[in-house]
C-alpha cells in the first residue's frame, strides 16, 4: 500500500470501532414499573385533544388518520387565545391536584411497607391457603 494505511493500521481502526459498540449491548435493565402507581395527569393540550378528537371525528367520519387529527388539533390549539384555553387549563390543574393527592397516598403506602390491607397475593389466593390449612 502506497502512502496510505498499512494493513495493521486499518485493523486497529476497526478494533476501535468495535470496542465502542461493545458496551451498548450491556445496558442496565430498567426497574419494573409499579402497576399501582398513579398515572400522570394530562396537560391542558391533551385535555383539549380529548374533546377535539370527538368533534373532529363527527365532522370527518371518513378520516382514519391519527396524524391528521393531531395536526388539526395542534393548529387549532395554537390559534386559540388564552381565554379560550382557560377551561382546559383549569381541568388540567384539577387533575394535577388529584394526582398529587394520589401520589402522596401512594408514597405513604410505599414508605409504610404497603401491607395494610393489600398484599402481592389476590384475596382468592389467600383464601385458598386458609382452606388448605383447615383441611390439614
Amino acid at each position: 500500500m502506497k502512502g496510505g494505511q498499512t494493513k495493521s493500521d486499518s485493523m486497529q481502526a476497526g478494533n476501535k470501532l468495535k470496542g465502542k459498540g461493545a458496551g451498548a449491548g450491556k445496558r442496565a435493565k430498567k426497574a419494573a414499573k409499579d402497576p399501582n402507581k398513579p398515572k400522570r395527569p394530562a396537560s391542558a393540550f391533551f385535555v383539549f385533544m380529548e374533546e377535539f378528537r370527538k368533534q373532529y371525528k363527527e365532522a370527518n367520519p371518513d378520516n382514519r388518520s391519527v396524524s391528521a387529527v393531531g395536526k388539526a388539533g395542534g393548529e387549532k390549539w395554537k390559534s386559540m387565545t388564552d381565554a379560550e384555553k382557560a377551561p382546559y387549563v383549569q381541568k388540567a390543574e384539577k387533575r394535577k391536584s388529584e394526582y398529587n393527592k394520589k401520589m402522596q397516598a401512594y408514597n405513604l403506602k410505599l414508605a409504610g411497607g404497603g401491607n395494610d390491607d393489600e398484599s402481592d397475593k389476590s384475596k382468592s389466593e389467600v383464601n385458598d391457603e386458609d382452606e388448605d390449612e383447615d383441611e390439614d
